[in-house]
């Protein structure tokens, strides 16, 4: 497990954050970060290039970590999520300060996604896949 990075900001800084990250990297470039489902593949292989580049995690750290916030703000606008920070526990196991709860109760870490993409690639760490698979499921009833 990766250490937290206390620098990065809090549940209610992240939504600012994305679009702040999303008019900085728009405001050169055509790139289609509109939010909706369809611009997670432009995450993807924003995130596959930066790999293919050789750059170390550390020198991209705040581009990770702006396509992060802006895939978690995805999953709020789109999914019904909501930006959480994570108690002790939480933070531990997923390496990060803030991620989002879903309507059925559940919380995800779009910021270690996109980690993880960046660090293992493939169809596997897909963001798009990711907001696919959690929009759809239902909470199950505990018995």
């Amino acid at each position: 497990m990766s250490t937290v990075d206390e620098r990065a900001p809090g549940a209610r800084e992240m939504g600012p954050y994305a679009a702040a990250f999303v008019a900085g990297v728009t405001a050169n470039n055509r790139l289609p970060l509109d939010y909706s489902v369809a611009s997670l593949r432009v995450v993807d292989f924003l995130v596959d290039g930066l790999r293919k580049g050789g750059a170390d995690r550390e020198r991209l750290r705040g581009t990770l970590l702006g396509l992060g916030a802006y895939v978690g703000e995805v999953l709020v606008r789109r999914a019904g999520a909501v930006w959480v920070d994570f108690d002790a526990d939480q933070s531990a196991y997923f390496g990060q300060r803030v991620g989002v709860r879903m309507p059925d109760g559940r919380v995800w870490n779009p910021l270690g996604k996109v980690r993880n993409r960046f660090e293992l690639g493939g169809p596997g760490e897909s963001l798009q896949m990711f907001y696919l698979t959690l929009h759809g499921r239902a909470r199950r009833a505990v018995a």
